[in-house]
C-alpha cells in the first residue's frame, strides 16, 4: 500500500486481536498505520502497536535499504500507535522525535528512556523540510487526545489524518471504508464532534488528494471522490442521523418484551418506516451505540429488573452518555410485572442528553403485551410516524 515511489508503507496488520482497546470486537482485525518519506531526509510517520513491534521494525529497516532516519513524527501517543516507540529511538539513537508541545510534556510516560534532548516540539503551521517533501503540522487536540496533531506533506498533497477518517479492519481483509467507518468513529472519535468540525475547517484550507490516516485504508478507494469521506465526516460531527428511520433496541428477560417490540417494529415497517431490531443482550454494546448515532429516532425497550433497569439497556445508555449523545427522538416501553420503574430510569438517563426528546405516551406493560395495551402502542407508533 504505498502512497508513492518516496512514500512508503511501514504499517502492519492484526488479525488476532479479537477486542480492540479490550472493549470492541474486531473481527476483521486491525491495522496499524505507519510510513516512510523517503528524500534528502527522512521521516518515519508514527509506529505501531508493541504487539507488532517486531513485524514493523523489519518494515521499516527494509524500507530504509541500509539509510538512518532523520525524524520521527508522532502524530498520536496512544499505545496502538506508540507502542514500538522505544524500539525505534533505541535503534536510532541520532534520531529527533517530532511532536505537538503536548506531546513533550506526555510522551515520557510512555518510555523507560529520557528523550528530552531529542525531541522537537513543533506548534501550528510548523514545517519540516526533508527535500522536495515538506510537512506541515496541523494542531489537532481531543480528536481524540489533546496531544493530537495532523501532518500536510505539500508536494504529493498528502494529510498524514492521525486517527481521523480511520477505520477497525486488517488492510489484507480489502474491507470498504465505509463497512467499519462508522463503527469505529462512533465508538473512538464520536464524542468529539467540535474537535473534528475544528479539523475538518482546517483541512478545508488544505489542497489535499490523498488522506493517510493511522486505521484503514488510504482513502479515497477506487471509485469514490475524497469529498464522499469528508461530507461523512462533517454529518457525523454534527451529530447528525445518517438514517430517516427507527432503531428498536430491547433488553428482556423472558422473551415477552421482544414479543412486544417485533410487534411495534412490524406495524412501523407497515406504515413504510425504514427499521431495524437490536437485541442488546445478544448484540455488543458498540454496535448498538453505532446504530443509535445513525438513526433518527429510536425505541429503548427494557425490563425492570431488581428495582432498576435490565444492565444491558443501563450498559447502552451509560455508553451513550459518555459519547455525547444528542439530537435524537426516543420512544420508551417498560416491563414490570409488579412495580416497573425501567421508564422512569431511562428518562434520567435521556434527560441528561443535549437536545433530546422523549415522545408521549411512554408505554408500560405488566408481564406481557395485551389487548388493553393495544391502545398506548397505537399511540406511540403514531407518534413515531409524526
Amino acid at each position: 500500500m504505498n502512497i508513492s515511489d518516496s512514500i512508503l508503507y511501514v504499517g502492519v496488520d492484526d488479525t488476532d486481536i479479537g477486542l480492540f482497546e479490550h472493549q470492541y470486537p474486531v473481527d476483521e482485525g486491525i491495522s496499524y498505520n505507519s510510513y516512510v518519506i523517503l528524500d534528502d531526509k527522512i521521516a518515519i510517520m508514527d509506529t505501531a502497536d508493541r504487539r507488532r513491534t517486531d513485524e514493523w521494525l523489519s518494515n521499516v529497516k527494509k524500507a530504509l535499504g541500509g539509510r538512518k532516519p532523520d525524524y520521527l513524527v508522532v502524530q498520536h501517543l496512544e499505545p496502538d500507535h506508540s507502542g514500538s516507540l522505544q524500539a525505534i529511538v533505541e535503534q536510532y539513537p541520532d534520531m529527533q522525535v517530532v511532536g505537538s508541545a503536548k506531546t513533550s510534556q506526555m510522551v515520557a510516560q510512555f518510555l523507560d528512556m529520557d528523550i528530552s534532548g531529542r525531541f522537537m516540539a513543533v506548534k501550528e503551521n510548523d514545517t519540516l523540510a526533508l527535500g522536495s517533501h515538506t510537512l506541515t503540522f496541523v494542531m489537532a487536540p481531543m480528536v481524540h487526545w489533546p496531544e493530537v496533531m495532523v501532518s500536510y506533506e505539500s508536494s504529493e498533497k498528502i494529510l498524514f489524518a492521525a486517527d481521523g477518517f480511520g477505520t477497525f479492519g486488517a488492510l489484507q481483509n480489502n474491507v470498504p471504508w465505509i463497512d467499519e467507518a462508522t463503527h469505529y468513529y462512533f465508538n473512538i472519535v464520536g464524542k468529539y464532534g467540535p474537535s473534528v468540525q475544528t479539523l475538518l475547517k482546517k483541512a478545508g484550507g488544505l489542497d489535499i488528494e490523498k488522506i493517510a490516516p493511522l486505521h484503514g485504508p488510504v482513502l479515497p478507494e477506487d471509485g469514490k471522490e475524497l469529498s464522499y469521506y469528508l461530507e461523512k465526516y462533517d454529518k457525523w460531527s454534527k451529530y447528525e442521523p445518517e438514517t430517516k428511520g427507527i432503531l428498536l433496541c430491547h433488553a428482556s428477560l423472558h422473551g415477552h418484551t421482544i414479543e412486544a417490540v417485533e410487534q411495534l417494529a412490524k406495524d412501523l415497517e407497515a406504515a413504510g418506516e425504514e427499521i431495524e431490531v437490536i437485541d442488546l443482550n445478544t448484540e455488543d454494546v458498540s454496535e448498538a451505540v453505532e446504530k443509535c448515532f445513525m438513526f433518527d429516532r429510536i425505541v429503548l425497550a427494557s425490563v425492570t429488573y431488581d428495582g432498576s433497569l435490565f444492565p444491558t439497556m443501563q450498559d447502552l445508555l451509560y455508553h451513550l452518555s459518555i459519547k455525547n449523545f444528542q439530537n435524537r427522538k426516543f420512544a420508551l416501553i417498560e416491563n414490570g410485572s409488579w412495580a416497573p420503574v425501567a421508564a422512569k430510569k431511562m428518562t434520567e438517563f435521556i434527560e441528561g442528553f443535549k437536545n433530546c426528546e422523549i415522545l408521549d405516551p411512554v408505554v408500560t406493560i405488566k408481564t406481557r403485551r395485551t389487548e388493553a395495551d393495544e391502545p398506548n402502542f397505537e399511540a406511540l407508533k403514531k407518534a413515531l410516524l409524526a
